[in-house]
Formats: structure tokens, sequence, C-alpha cells
């Protein structure tokens, strides 16, 4: 890696996932080697009691890239991908959920979006004909509702928020991660927020997604608490906890 830094940083925030990070780690290795893109990959290790640090280590043999950083201890998927993106060096530095809902492949639409805007968030609801497997008719309801919640409450004009495929131009966007506060699955809208508090350009673009039925989400005890931090984020700027840069 050049001292300049890699083109790309791809960050994984990753819970007892030595199940599902080998064949996400295989798909990674090959979409690098086919696409030529100078990039690092960040796994952040969220305080697992498995094996997930050791299988992601042992893939550096692949990607000579990857590093493993340790949250130390189980502080939740915002934390993660809060402290990846500060350890990341990449000047694009992109999250993926650890099971590659969105493939890998799906990136380059990230990219492209990026010679133009600061953000660009893969979206599953702009066009539902590229979901290969969809989740259960509740859990869309219930996405569908708490989308909605979002955009009355934040004023942010995105119909899918809680994809875990997002890209950032990581030095113009570094502020977002400074005062990012949410630390659990209640913290895209408050990046999406803060993007659009400190004036940077997002766009929402559609990606193929699959459902995986391993999901760590709860749908009653993650649902409550993301709803929770929507109102969390629209108090937090009202008391000035997201202050601009002077």
């Amino acid at each position: 890696m050049s001292a300049a830094g890699p083109d790309l940083s791809i960050i994984i925030p990753s819970y007892n996932e030595e199940s599902r990070l080998p064949a996400t780690l295989e798909s990674i290795a090959e979409y690098l080697a086919d696409s030529g893109i100078k990039a690092e990959v960040v796994v952040v290790d969220d305080g697992s009691k498995d094996g997930t640090a050791a299988v992601a280590e042992y893939f550096c043999i692949k990607i000579p890239t990857l590093r493993v950083i340790s949250n130390g201890a189980n502080r939740g998927k915002g934390y993660s991908v809060r402290h990846g993106m500060q350890e990341a060096r990449g000047r694009i530095a992109l999250f993926t959920d650890a099971d590659l809902s969105a493939p890998i492949e799906e990136a380059g639409k990230l990219i492209d979006a990026l010679e133009t805007f600061d953000v660009a968030i893969g979206s599953r609801a702009m066009d539902r004909s590229l979901i290969s497997v969809h989740e259960s008719p509740f859990r869309e309801f219930a996405g569908i509702i708490f989308n909605k919640i979002v955009r009355i409450i934040l004023w942010l004009p995105f119909v899918d928020t809680q994809c875990g495929f997002k890209a950032f131009r990581r030095e113009r966007c570094g502020i977002i991660f400074e005062q990012q506060r949410i630390e659990r699955f209640g913290f895209d809208p408050e990046l999406l927020y803060l993007a659009r508090h400190h004036g940077l350009r997002a766009v929402e673009i559609p990606v193929r997604w699959g459902h995986s039925p391993a999901t760590k989400v709860s749908m009653l005890r993650d649902s409550i608490q993301m709803f929770i931090d929507v109102f969390t984020i629209r108090w937090n700027s009202l008391r000035g906890r997201y202050p601009r840069k002077a």
C-alpha cells in the first residue's frame, strides 16, 4: 500500500460472524482481484465470543491489506462502523453487512455516485424488483413504518435509511463520525441527518439485496430502540450536540 493510502476502505462490522465471514471475505477478495481497485478491508470485531477475529485474520493471506480491529467489548453496529471509519485510510470508505446482503459488486454504483456526491446509500425500497430474498411481510411493513417516522421527525428524503451498504468520501465526511452518538442499530438515520446538517450531498441508489435469515436485528428489542433513537437524534440536534464547523 502506498503512502497515499488506498482508494477504497471496505469496513465490515462483525459480531459472532465466524460462520458467515469466510464466504463474505472470499467474495471481496475475488471482487478486488477482478476490479483492480486499490483497497483495504477493515473487519471490526465487536466483542465476539466466537472465532470471528481468527477467521478474519486468516484471510490476510488472500487480502494482504486486511486489518482486524477490536472494540474490546460488544458496543453495537453503530459503534463498530464509527470505529472502522475512524481507522480507515481510503479516499472512499464503504461499510457493508457481514453477510453481504448487498453483493459487493454493487459497490461500483456507490463509488461512481461519489464523483458527484459526498454520501451514497444503497436502497432496497427504490426498486424492490432487485430483492432476491424478501424479509417477512411483517419485517417489511415495520421497515416502511420506520422510514415514514424518520422522514417526518428528521425531515430526511430517503425511502430506505437502514440498508447496510453505504459509502462516504472519507475526509469530507469525517465530521459525521466525530459527532455520531448512536451506537446500535439506529445509527443510520443519525449519519444521514448529520450529513444534511453539515451541508454534505447524499444520494440514494437502488441495489441488489437478499435478506439473510440469520440477521442480528431483533424485531422487538432493537425495533423499539431504533424508534427511540430517532427522537434522540432530534433531541440531540435541539440541544446543540451536533455543532457545525466554525
